[in-house]
């Protein structure tokens, strides 16, 4: 045997319990069962290892081609087949072609190894990375700001898991807004960006990622929609750009500021014993402050970006979910499941047939507008079941009526609870509105 000698792990599990034979602390039967092979070939293997030692359990297979290795023939021909007519096709899809157009028997790994020893597919891990040059800053402070959500165990095992939202600046790198929150949807997004801009002002643009709050898919761009998700929308009513980062690495700010908040955000939130994202919510501004002092950097321009509010700009309005509805002839409006019955008078009769604006607050309070001002309405309960028509209940018996009723609804609302389409935010809701019912009811 030529070389350094290398063994296999079932070798070298082999090696271990030979040599405890041949030390006489085990015994031929029990080898077997802890190599799962029978006593015959224990003893084969002993004599091997007692002649030549290690080597000797060695495979003499190893080193040799294997018995069912397609012919040559056969790989020459894929890889000039290949060469001629599939210079820049990948191996599954290279494979495909050899066995539907050219009736190659062979597996997509074997021509995957012809192919890299060929140099004709390098395979993913030996690929150069991707190099991602650094991007100057921006000038001046506001102009655009980095935002992103980073879910982690913020208050370790003593609270609950939740999403830190964090608004970078650009230019500065200074920590412009933590707020903490459920998930990233919209609606907390809202109240972050809300805070924002109550507290500095309207920046030129906020840069995100491509998450569904922020960006809508081409294909449902396609469907004659605005192209705008909600806070998009919100954010084009401030006259606010929403620029979309194509990686994580291009918007490194804020992605490098997450680990420095899941580094020390985590460890002072430990020291002051804070375990709710409603005790910590204080803390925020004072970290912040502290943040900021020690790793921001001064804008290269004096300047700063931010603009006013204006005082048309009703922030209340912009941050909530709107969506166009169309007015039947019954003056009503579809809405999520629900049937909204506008008041029956003269001006709302001129709607029929028209477009009304339905928004949607965080609370789930529904406001419908049309040509421009706020429509009364009520909702029908179309979804809600009803006793049979034409049952009479007699008066010693309405409780009982009333318990089933209390039941129904129970159920319906444990259904919604177990839904997984419906959000975060509505369960919330579900659960305060369950719990202020029974404290009322009970005595």
């Amino acid at each position: 045997m030529h070389g350094p000698l290398t063994l296999s792990m079932k070798e070298l599990d082999r090696l271990q319990v030979l040599t405890r034979i041949a030390e006489r602390r085990l015994t031929r039967r029990r080898a077997a069962g802890l190599l799962q092979i029978g006593e015959r070939q224990v003893r084969r293997l002993y004599r091997a290892f007692v002649q030549d030692g290690a080597a000797g359990l060695v495979s003499r297979r190893r080193g040799r081609p294997s018995a069912r290795r397609l012919p040559a023939a056969t790989q020459e021909r894929a890889l000039a087949l290949i060469r001629e007519r599939y210079a820049d096709f990948g191996p599954t899809f290279a494979h495909q072609k050899l066995t539907e157009e050219h009736a190659l028997v062979l597996s997509v790994e074997t021509l995957r190894g012809w192919m890299s020893a060929a140099g004709l597919w390098v395979p993913r891990a030996q690929r150069a990375r991707r190099s991602y040059p650094p991007r100057e800053r921006r000038a001046c402070l506001g102009e655009l700001v980095q935002l992103d959500g980073s879910e982690h165990a913020w208050f370790e095992d003593r609270g609950p898991r939740c999403t830190l939202l964090v608004y970078v600046d650009d230019a500065t790198s200074r920590l412009m807004e933590l707020c903490f929150a459920d998930t990233e949807s919209t609606f907390d997004y809202f109240y972050a960006t809300r805070r924002y801009l109550e507290r500095h002002g309207k920046p030129m643009a906020f840069y995100s990622d491509r998450l569904s709050v922020f960006h809508v898919q081409a294909r449902d761009r396609a469907q004659g929609g605005p192209g705008l998700s909600q806070f998009g929308r919100a954010l084009r009513a401030l006259n606010i750009d929403s620029l979309c980062a194509n990686s994580p690495q291009a918007k490194g700010r804020v992605e490098r500021a997450n680990g420095t908040l899941q580094d020390r955000l985590v460890k002072e939130l430990r020291l002051r014993g804070l375990s709710t994202p409603a005790a910590a919510e204080p803390f925020l501004p004072v970290f912040m402050a502290d943040y900021n002092r020690r790793f921001a950097t001064p804008a290269r321009v004096a300047y700063d970006a931010h603009r006013p509010l204006l005082p048309s700009e009703d922030l209340t309005e912009i941050f909530t979910f709107q969506e166009l509805r169309r007015i039947t002839a019954q003056l009503t409006v579809n809405y999520k499941r629900g049937l909204y019955v506008l008041e029956d008078s003269v001006e709302n009769r001129r709607l029929r047939r028209t477009t009304a604006l339905v928004s949607e607050a965080a609370d789930g309070t529904v406001t419908i507008r049309g040509n421009g001002r706020v429509l009364a309405y009520r909702l029908h309960p179309r979804d809600h079941a009803r006793l049979v028509p034409g049952v009479v209940v007699e008066h010693k018996h309405l409780d009982g009526v009333f318990a089933w009723i209390a039941a129904q609804q129970h159920d319906r609302d444990a259904a919604r609870l177990a839904n997984p389409k419906v959000t975060l935010r509505a369960k919330k809701r579900l659960r305060a509105a369950a719990s202020s019912s029974a404290s009322s009811v009970d005595p």
